[in-house]
C-alpha cells in the first residue's frame, strides 16, 4: 500500500513539473512584450535620426552655397570701388610744355585713388575689371599759349581738348565713357609745341571711376 501511495505521489510531481515546463511564466511574456515596443521605438528613433542627419547634410550645403554666393557678391561690389582724381602738378602751380614729341602727363597731385588703378608714376590708369567707366579731363592754358590734351585709351585717340592762344586764359574740359577689359589702359597726352599750366584757382586735372562692372551680380 505505500509503494503504491508514493508512486501516486511520484506521478503527481512529475505531472505538476511537466505543466510548469508547459505553461510560460506570465511575467516572461509581459518582459517580451515590453522589449517588442522597446524595439519599435528604437526603431522609430532611428528613422527620425537618419532623417535628421539627412535634413542636416542639405541644411549644410544650403549654409554652404549661400557662403559662397555672399563672398562672390562682397568681391564683386568690392570691385564696384575704384576711382580716382588728381592734379597735374604736386606743387600745385607751374606749366607743362612745349615739346617736340607727345608727351603723356602725369598728373602727380593725387587727390583720391580708391582700388589705386592710377598709376601717379606714369599717369595711366589700368583697368582691374571689366566693366562700363567713366573718365574726365580738364586742361588750363594761359593768354598766348596753345594747349591740346588728347585722351587715349590703348594708344587709340578718344577724345581732346584745345585751346588756340587764348586773349586771357582758356580752359577746356571733355568727358568720355568707356567699355574696359581688365588691363585696359586709359590716359591723356600733351600734344607737341603746346602748354598746359596749373595754378591755384585751375587745375589740369584727370579723373575717373567704374559706373558698373560687367559682371554677374545676381544673387539667386
Amino acid at each position: 500500500m505505500l509503494v503504491v501511495l508514493q508512486l501516486l505521489l511520484l506521478l503527481c510531481v512529475g505531472s505538476s513539473v511537466s505543466q510548469d515546463l508547459m505553461t510560460p511564466n506570465v511575467n516572461i511574456i509581459a518582459e517580451l512584450e515590453k522589449l517588442k515596443k522597446m524595439e519599435e521605438k528604437i526603431q522609430t528613433l532611428q528613422e527620425k535620426l537618419d532623417s535628421v542627419l539627412i535634413n542636416n547634410e542639405a541644411l549644410k550645403s544650403l549654409v554652404q552655397d549661400s557662403q559662397n554666393k555672399l563672398e562672390s557678391f562682397q568681391k564683386e561690389n568690392e570691385a564696384r570701388k575704384i576711382a580716382f582724381s588728381a592734379g597735374l602738378l604736386a606743387s600745385g602751380s607751374g606749366h607743362t610744355g612745349p615739346l617736340n614729341y607727345q608727351k603723356t602727363l602725369v598728373y602727380k597731385k593725387v587727390f583720391t585713388n580708391i582700388g589705386n588703378a592710377y598709376d601717379s608714376n606714369t599717369g595711366i590708369f589700368t583697368a582691374p575689371v571689366k566693366g562700363v567707366y567713366y573718365f574726365r579731363f580738364y586742361a588750363h592754358s594761359h593768354a598766348g599759349t596753345k594747349m591740346a590734351v588728347i585722351l587715349y585709351k590703348n594708344d587709340v585717340h578718344q577724345c581732346s581738348v584745345f585751346s588756340v592762344k587764348p586773349v586771357t586764359n582758356g580752359n577746356a574740359s571733355n568727358g568720355v565713357v568707356l567699355t574696359l577689359e581688365p588691363g585696359d589702359q586709359v590716359y591723356t597726352k600733351l600734344l607737341d609745341k603746346t602748354w598746359v599750366y596749373d595754378d591755384q584757382m585751375s587745375y589740369t586735372s584727370f579723373s575717373g571711376f567704374l559706373i558698373f562692372p560687367l559682371v554677374n551680380m545676381e544673387l539667386v
